[in-house]
């Protein structure tokens, strides 16, 4: 690339991960000339995308709806499993109770509106293959027995890519591979070229160069979570430590670039998405670790910090609607750091990430509290206090696949709501865990079909953002699953729309000539 001649593309997506392909497919598809700019070499392309579980959170009215959209490979599974439907409502709801009613309702509703038949377009024109999840989040064996050989599916982790964020990533990287999309990889994005509210271009920072692209510029390259400095800003005290879950290159510059130029902002920037992290797991993942490192089977544990205390309630309601707050609340204890405690009872119900890890084990609670370098009394105390507290036939009333009510009441300063359990059949077994940081929450204001937003409120021409970088969607929690779908969804969006502006300027060049 030339400094001195810029190059020029109907459509620029800057970005790689699930967002910014399925951007620039849609784009493509819509008939412009696209062209990628990834930060991350191509060993590592595919963003925070390539970290997940690859889940799907979408509406539809249960199991026969969803058999159509898995692959072929993927139809065995369906004679295991139950789903009852997920309704718009319910999602609604869970998209409420998480943001504590911040989210955009506009914005939300254009996802649900879009969601199933996007999930289904990525099957039929990108030929991204879909499975249910039977088996990430228990053993897949192990739950088919527990549950009598057909297993109750959470109907809001609807569907999952096959490899999970990895064969997500595969899939759309193929699509865009097949299609004549220019991609450039270890290309970081510096700033936007623009004049006035309207965005020209992008200008790349190269070894020796700066280099200026023009054409229509969709941002797809995530949040500032992978950015030390802008976590301390942003998040507070304590988090430019915390360890990083995804891709290491969602450094929130172009984010910062376009408040610089006039962006608006929108959403929580005092919240993100961090979850349970292996405490012993890198600081900076490799790709591939993938989604190996995240610990969820939290609700069946009672979860101690290094003062041997309580200071969540561990069974507040499914994990999917409270392990992206949980991280936060780790790292708000001594030195970041808790112990998932579990007796004999729930062993067989740890997800099948945990056979990764290195638990703790011991026969007594005080020998455990010992080899966790925990206040042994105070551990000990917690653990006895909590199951004095826990109901008479807890055990025998214990579900560990709904909100089965097993709770300790009002009887702890700190409740348990469900699955109360006493933690009184050893050995027990102990996992340590601390915050692993996902995706930021605050981004870019933009309207409901992904257009950027000045300060004033005004659509700045030639700019979009999708996934992450936008912000005004999550605030305070986050329902799993919803992330790769809102991306996908207004991706799509954006990219027809990108595309239809590029063809509509050249039609006005052409006829001024």
């Amino acid at each position: 690339m030339s400094p001195k001649t810029p190059l020029s593309f109907d459509v620029i997506v800057v970005g790689g991960g699930n967002a910014g392909l399925v951007t620039a497919l849609s784009a493509q598809q819509s008939g412009a000339h696209v062209a990628i700019f990834e930060a991350a070499p191509k060993t590592h392309r595919g963003g925070n995308s390539r970290f997940s579980s690859g889940i799907f959170r979408i509406p539809h009215s249960g199991l026969e709806e969803v058999v159509p959209l898995l692959h072929g490979n993927a139809l065995d599974d369906v004679q295991y499993c139950r789903m009852a439907s997920y309704t718009r409502e319910a999602y609604e709801r869970d998209m409420q109770r998480t943001s504590k009613g911040r989210c955009d309702n506009d914005q939300v509703a254009v996802m649900l509106d879009h969601a199933f038949e996007t999930v289904k377009w990525m099957k039929t024109d990108l030929g991204v293959k879909w499975q249910i999840p039977l088996g990430k989040f228990f053993d897949r064996e192990k739950i088919v027995s527990a549950q009598g050989g057909v297993v109750d599916m959470s109907p809001w982790d609807t569907i999952m890519a096959i490899n999970e964020g990895t064969g997500l990533i595969e899939d759309l990287w193929t699509a865009v591979e097949k299609t004549d999309i220019t991609t450039f990889y270890g290309t970081p994005v510096a700033d936007l070229i623009a004049e006035g509210d309207t965005i020209r271009g992008i200008r790349i920072r190269q070894r020796d160069a700066t280099v200026d692209v023009l054409g229509q510029v969709i941002l797809g390259c995530g949040g500032f979570e992978a950015s030390p400095r802008l976590r301390r800003q942003y998040l507070g005290e304590g988090w430019d430590l915390v360890s990083l879950r995804g891709t290491r290159f969602n450094t929130g510059t172009m984010l910062e670039k376009a408040v610089g130029v006039g962006a608006g902002v929108a959403g929580h920037f005092g919240g993100c998405h961090a979850t349970p992290h292996d405490l012993t797991a890198p600081y900076i993942l490799d790709p591939k670790d993938t989604d190996k490192m995240s610990r969820y089977s939290f609700p069946y544990s009672v979860m101690i910090n290094r003062d041997g205390r309580r200071f969540m309630d561990e069974g507040e309601n499914h994990f999917s609607l409270t392990y992206a707050k949980t991280g936060a609340a780790i790292a708000r204890q001594p030195d970041a750091t808790a112990f998932q405690v579990f007796d004999q009872k729930t062993l067989h119900l740890l997800e099948p990430r945990y056979t990764l890890a290195s638990p703790i084990q011991d026969d007594t609670l005080a020998g455990l509290a010992e080899k966790l370098g925990v206040n042994v009394n105070a551990f000990v105390e917690t653990v006895n206090e909590f199951n004095a507290a826990t109901p008479a036939a807890a055990t025998e009333t214990f579900n560990a696949f709904t909100l089965d009510g097993v709770s300790t009441g009002d009887k702890l300063a700190i409740p348990k709501s469900n699955w109360a359990q006493p933690i009184d059949q050893g050995p027990f077994v102990a996992y340590g865990v601390t915050c692993g940081i996902t995706f930021t929450y605050g981004g870019l204001k933009v309207d409901d079909a992904a257009v950027v937003l000045n300060e004033e409120g005004l659509p700045m021409p030639g700019l979009w953002a999708v996934g992450e970088i936008a912000g005004g969607f999550f605030a305070f929690n986050y329902p799993g699953g919803t992330g790769l779908t809102k991306g996908a969804v207004f991706g799509r969006i954006a990219g027809r729309a990108a595309a239809q502006r590029a063809r509509e300027l050249t039609v006005t060049v052409s006829a001024s000539v």
